[in-house]
C-alpha cells in the first residue's frame, strides 16, 4: 500500500534561475519534522544514471520521463520528493503531473540578466553570442508553466521567502500540517483548502508561454528587488 505522506514538488526555470537552492530550503526544514525527503539535481541525477542530459528535445524529455518515474516511486513510498528540473517543456511538465498523484509544479521564474550574472560557466553569454545554440530561455525557447501552483520571482524574493510560498501551497492541499510548520518556522500557519483544477484553470487565464530572447543588455543585471511578502499566517 503506498503511504500517503508522501507528495513531489517539481521546480521548474530557467538554468541557473535557483531550482536548487530552493529545493535545498525546503527539503533541509522539512528534515527537522522527521520528513523522508529526497532532492533530484537534474545534472546529479543525469551523472548518477551515466546518461548526459542532452540538447536535443527528445533526450531532455527522456531524462525528465525518468526523473518523473523516480519521484512518483518516491512518493509513494511516503517520501518528500522536491525535483530540480529545467524542464522546459510543457508536455513533459503535464505528463508528470498525471503520473505523480500528489504533485506540486513550483515555475521559478527568473529575469534573463539576473541568469546570466549567476552562470559562471559562461554558456549564457555564449549563447548571447551565437556560440551556444542550446541555451535554454535564451537561444533556445523555455515553455513556461500555465497551471503552476506556485509562482517564485527568485529575482525579487530571497529562497526563504520562496519556500514560505512552497510550505503554504503544501499546506493548502494538505501535504503538511500547520503543526510541522509551526516547528519549522515558529509561527502558527492557517491552511486555504483550494481545488487543484480550479487553481490551474485560474493560472491558465494568465500570460503563457516565455519564448527565447536576448536581453537588451546583459552587461548589467537587473536590480534585485526586497524579498516579496510571504503569504499570510495567523
Amino acid at each position: 500500500m503506498a503511504n500517503s505522506n508522501g507528495f513531489t514538488v517539481w521546480l521548474t526555470g530557467m538554468p541557473g534561475s535557483g531550482k536548487t537552492s530552493l529545493a535545498d530550503y525546503v527539503a533541509a526544514r522539512l528534515k527537522q519534522v522527521n520528513r523522508s525527503t529526497e532532492v533530484i539535481d537534474e545534472p546529479e541525477f543525469a551523472e548518477a544514471m551515466d546518461l548526459p542530459v542532452g540538447t536535443a528535445k527528445e533526450e531532455r524529455m527522456a531524462m525528465g520521463r525518468r526523473m518523473g518515474v523516480v519521484a512518483d516511486l518516491l512518493s509513494r513510498n511516503g517520501t518528500a520528493t522536491l525535483v530540480a528540473s529545467v524542464s522546459p517543456y510543457r508536455a513533459l511538465r503535464e505528463t508528470n503531473r498525471r503520473l505523480i498523484s500528489r504533485y506540486v509544479e513550483v515555475y521559478v521564474d527568473c529575469d534573463t540578466n539576473v541568469v546570466i550574472s549567476r552562470d559562471k560557466s559562461g554558456k549564457a553569454r555564449k549563447a548571447l553570442s551565437g556560440e551556444n545554440p542550446h541555451f535554454i530561455g535564451i537561444t533556445e525557447p523555455y515553455e513556461a508553466p500555465v497551471g503552476a501552483e506556485v509562482t517564485v520571482r527568485s529575482h525579487e524574493e530571497s529562497v526563504e521567502a520562496g519556500g514560505l510560498r512552497i510550505f503554504q501551497a503544501l499546506l493548502d492541499f494538505g501535504y503538511v500540517t500547520a503543526e510541522e510548520l509551526k516547528v519549522i518556522t515558529g509561527t502558527r500557519w492557517k491552511p486555504n483548502p483550494v481545488k487543484k483544477k480550479a487553481a490551474a484553470s485560474a493560472a491558465r487565464a494568465r500570460p503563457a508561454a516565455r519564448t527565447a530572447r536576448a536581453p537588451a543588455k546583459a552587461s548589467k543585471p537587473a536590480k534585485v528587488a526586497k524579498a516579496a511578502k510571504v503569504p499570510k499566517r495567523k
